[in-house]
């Protein structure tokens, strides 16, 4: 019996059929394939090389580049959109590109993400980004900062920040409760920035973010998701109390931490926060794979409105993790109070007129 042949679309030489290799809707004989073809490491198509978008450890096709990857701007590597750095000109960089130029640098650029050092034992790590705006973006001042936060370990980096006037994003590693407490030198920090002449409650521009570890509400993602459905209840529930701990007036909040809206039930909150499209400029950002973020705090340079506000969030994970839906919904202010002992915290919400009737004077935030 005659062997099955075809002829090669792109050299014309007759070769047996089991040799034949498609590029779209071409065949291809053996040699052809291996000497003028290559496979997309995205998407496993193959592609002629001529088309490839190719540097020494990558090839892609045209289309896989054009949606998913970008090049370094210094060495001309392929590099992921999701793992590329950007500088405020919207260059791309590779990691080691990036590495090399940012060291000596006391001010990162904004999409600046070192490896997470993390501080103190257990699951539920908070990290800290605190605005300061008004005493410039300037390596005087951050050095000083760094200094102040960072003289016994790496505790804090500084990024730039387009919404802020003239200031600095300072950005904690994550930290325990404990470890922000009684390790982490806040008092330095905050006195440094306001010797420099730093504001962060007194502008229109700060906020201070709260970063929560996923696994600290449980260790499955159903578990977490559960957990966190309840956290975003907690906020709707009590917004109006949310509101006025936050220091935010109602027009920063629509501005930088919109709210999703309540509804009848914890997971139907969730559900209308994940269909909402409404990004990151949320009160409980959902958008971030490790963490969740509490973007409803105004800016503060005073180390007890600091230390309340990771206390208050503490206080809500608590909430969200041990309580059942059905108690959380049953759960009023005042019950939520009785859960307090913190004395930091108890004095913030005296000052904001939020605890039990017992409001007292207190110095004005910067």
């Amino acid at each position: 019996m005659a062997t099955q042949t075809f002829q090669c679309s792109h050299c014309g030489a007759e070769s047996p059929l089991d040799d034949r290799y498609m590029v779209g809707n071409e065949a291809v004989c053996m040699d052809c394939m291996l000497n003028s073809t290559a496979i997309c490491e995205h998407c496993g198509t193959r592609i002629w090389r001529t088309d490839a978008v190719e540097d020494d450890e990558m090839t892609l096709c045209a289309s896989c580049f054009e949606r998913h990857y970008t090049r370094c701007c210094e060495c001309n590597d392929i590099v992921a959109n999701d793992s590329a750095y950007y500088d405020d000109h919207e260059n791309a960089y590779c990691s080691s590109c990036w590495d090399d130029m940012e060291p000596d640098k006391p001010i990162h650029e904004y999409s600046y993400k070192p490896d997470a050092i993390f501080y103190g034992e257990g699951n539920r790590y908070f990290g800290v980004e605190l605005e300061i705006d008004g005493g410039g973006c300037d390596t005087y001042a951050a050095k000083h900062i760094l200094g102040a936060a960072n003289s016994c370990a790496e505790h804090l980096y500084i990024k730039t920040d387009g919404s802020l006037d003239c200031g600095l994003e300072l950005v904690t590693h994550p930290m325990t409760l404990d470890y922000h407490l009684y390790n982490m030198p806040w008092n330095d920090v905050l006195e440094e920035a306001r010797a420099l002449n730093y504001l962060s409650h007194k502008t229109d521009t700060c906020g201070l973010h709260i970063h929560i570890s996923r696994k600290a509400f449980g260790e499955f993602t159903l578990e977490q998701e559960c957990s966190i459905a309840r956290l975003l209840y907690f906020v709707e529930k009590f917004w109006m109390e949310m509101l006025r701990f936050s220091r935010r007036t109602e027009g920063q909040v629509n501005r930088w931490a919109a709210r999703y809206g309540m509804k009848l039930s914890p997971q139907e909150v969730m559900d209308s926060a994940k269909g909402s499209r409404m990004g990151r400029y949320t009160a409980v950002n959902l958008t971030n794979y490790n963490t969740v973020e509490i973007r409803l705090f105004r800016g503060t340079l005073k180390r007890n409105t600091l230390l309340a506000t990771l206390q208050m969030v503490n206080a809500i994970c608590d909430v969200a993790v041990f309580l059942s839906d059905e108690e959380l919904q049953r759960l009023s202010w005042h019950q939520f109070l009785d859960r307090i002992c913190e004395p930091e915290l108890i004095q913030y919400l005296k000052e904001r007129n939020l605890y039990k009737n017992d409001p007292v004077t207190a110095e004005e935030d910067d």
